[in-house]
């Protein structure tokens, strides 16, 4: 029996795109919306690596989203917005927001990667640390394991 509940587990994660980390599924499909309006400008950032408070803050500061103007409508913002609520992070993950609402200063962001010198962060083929895709060869895809790690020189 659990050979084949290995072999449908596999089935569905080819067939749904989902947001990893730490290597384990958070069995989320990302919405299109999200992939689109948010991935335009950066990596779609699984959306359990934030409390729901958080997101709600940063679906209300779209105007001044980290010194960017990422005004959405109305209808794409409020559908964007109940996704991100309904699928935050729960858990130890939800305990505590984030300074200023950023991955990158989460005590997991910090845990896991408390091993890349600061020196990397600042090299140009990375530029800091929300850039996820400069290392994780399929950030894109929402997958962040270990096993796909690459860090540019």
């Amino acid at each position: 029996m659990t050979a084949l509940r290995a072999l449908c587990f596999a089935a569905l994660a080819s067939a749904t795109p989902l947001t990893w980390a730490d290597e384990a599924p958070a069995r989320t499909a990302l919405l299109p919306a999200y992939t689109t309006e948010c991935g335009a400008c950066h990596v779609p950032f699984p959306s359990r690596l934030l409390p729901a408070a958080s997101w709600q803050r940063l679906m209300d500061n779209l105007p001044r989203h980290y010194g960017t103007d990422a005004s959405l409508e109305a209808p794409v913002a409020r559908e964007i917005g109940v996704w991100l609520q309904s699928h935050a992070a729960t858990g130890r993950r939800a305990e505590e927001a984030p300074p200023q609402e950023r991955i990158t200063r989460s005590a997991w962001f910090v845990r896991e990667h408390d091993e890349v010198p600061a020196a990397d962060w600042k090299r140009p083929a990375i530029g800091k640390p929300s850039n996820c895709a400069a290392c994780h060869t399929r950030a894109a895809e929402g997958r962040f394991g270990e096993r796909e790690i690459r860090i540019p020189r």
